[in-house]
């Protein structure tokens, strides 16, 4: 009679020392995926971005709701994701801070509904992150004046809106140096979803970092009037990888489709917004990437004590705000080496990548000689330069 009784137990026995080895297990994961995960906060880390906002106000003192409105979802490996890193460096660094959230948000009307449900639920400071939530943004603004609103790369300024943006066509330049050393083909892609002045900027950018280190190099750019649209995007990847082009980049708001798509053809890929390392890593060249929250925090503060004054406030790899990605597993010393020399001369002012001259696509002087434009005018950008392939669409 013991034997049944013993026979049955010792599944049970099993089944618990397995349940107690998986737990372990996905624990080891875990840990293993929390060390992996980047700092929101970026490379100087919450604790000193910490340190250095918290000298002279309390952190623990904001207790402001603070709104988000992202045009897609936060996990695309691109412009929500590197946005929502801002956000969640916020919350690390404002433990009694409430955050609203809203991803997938259209640039239409649908954004000022969102923005004033915020608002009717105590939302006193918002962030609309994509370019198209400016009007939306100025319109709430009127109607809730003392709500202040700060937006992502908005030409324009209310009273209780500013804009800010970082100059990540500096290190679209050095991105664009690292795919002019890599290609062999000395054919490079660009995929972007509109021609607006700051898209051109970028791909302007890229193409002369390439050119200033292989003079025989062109870039076709694909304009896919969506900025995240998967089969689009795989398919204008698809279309470059038939002409031999053999490095993709994109401006487009979520680069996923794209990575993957130019992995499968063993082509390489250089990456925009966020770090999207992890999607191919074989195959990772490095990338402009954003770096928000030290900047957002600092915005948060002056609206939360009342010293904030709408400006367009423009700001550079100097200050932080964008920076390159890693460089993938296969990339050569020498171009790291190369890469990164550019990138500190940037830093430096040793090398502006707009100083003239500068050639459009017809061979018209569009920078003169020595001049180095400012900010703004660079963000006016209606062209293309000399060696990019492509008609930008009316």
């Amino acid at each position: 009679m013991m034997t049944p009784r013993k026979t049955r137990k010792l599944p049970l026995y099993l089944s618990l020392v397995l349940a107690l080895i998986l737990t372990q297990a996905l624990m080891l994961v875990a840990h293993a995926q929390e060390a992996e995960t980047p700092d929101p906060c970026g490379p100087m880390g919450t604790e000193a971005v910490a340190e250095s906002l918290g000298a002279d106000f309390d952190l623990a003192s904001l207790d402001a709701k603070i709104g988000f409105l992202y045009v897609g979802p936060v996990d695309d490996f691109g412009y929500n994701y590197a946005a929502n890193q801002g956000k969640l460096c916020m919350e690390a660094l404002f433990p009694n801070a409430e955050f609203l959230v809203a991803e997938n948000v259209p640039e239409n009307a649908e954004a000022e509904r969102v923005m004033e449900q915020m608002i009717r639920s105590g939302a006193t400071i918002i962030f609309p992150t994509s370019f198209g939530h400016l009007d939306p943004a100025i319109r709430v603004g009127q109607r809730f004046p003392d709500v202040t609103f700060f937006h992502l790369g908005g030409p324009q300024t209310t009273e209780n809106v500013g804009t800010f943006f970082g100059e990540i066509w500096q290190m679209e330049y050095a991105s664009g140096v690292a795919a002019g050393l890599m290609t062999e083909t000395n054919k490079l892609g660009f995929i972007v979803a509109f021609p607006i002045p700051q898209v051109l900027l970028n791909i302007n950018a890229f193409h002369l970092g390439a050119q200033s280190v292989n003079p025989d190099v062109t870039t076709t750019v694909i304009f896919t009037s969506n900025w995240c649209d998967p089969g689009t995007q795989a398919e204008a990847a698809n279309t470059l990888i038939e002409q031999e082009i053999d490095v993709i980049t994109q401006h487009e708001d979520c680069p996923k489709p794209i990575i993957e798509a130019a992995d499968r053809n063993a082509v390489w890929s250089v990456g925009y917004h966020a770090d999207a390392s992890t999607v191919a890593p074989e195959t990772w060249i490095t990338g402009a990437r954003w770096v928000w929250g030290p900047s957002m925090a600092a915005l948060a503060i002056e609206a939360f004590e009342g010293t904030y004054e709408p400006k367009i406030q423009r700001l550079g790899i100097a200050d932080g705000v964008v920076d390159l990605s890693v460089f993938g597993p296969n990339v050569p010393d020498e171009v790291i080496e190369q890469v990164e020399a550019v990138k500190e001369a940037i830093i430096a002012d040793e090398l502006f990548p707009f100083e003239g001259p500068i050639y459009d696509q017809a061979g018209n002087v569009v920078i003169e000689e020595g001049v180095r434009p400012d900010t703004l005018t660079l963000e006016s950008m209606n062209y293309l330069v000399d060696g990019v392939v492509g008609t930008i669409p009316n």
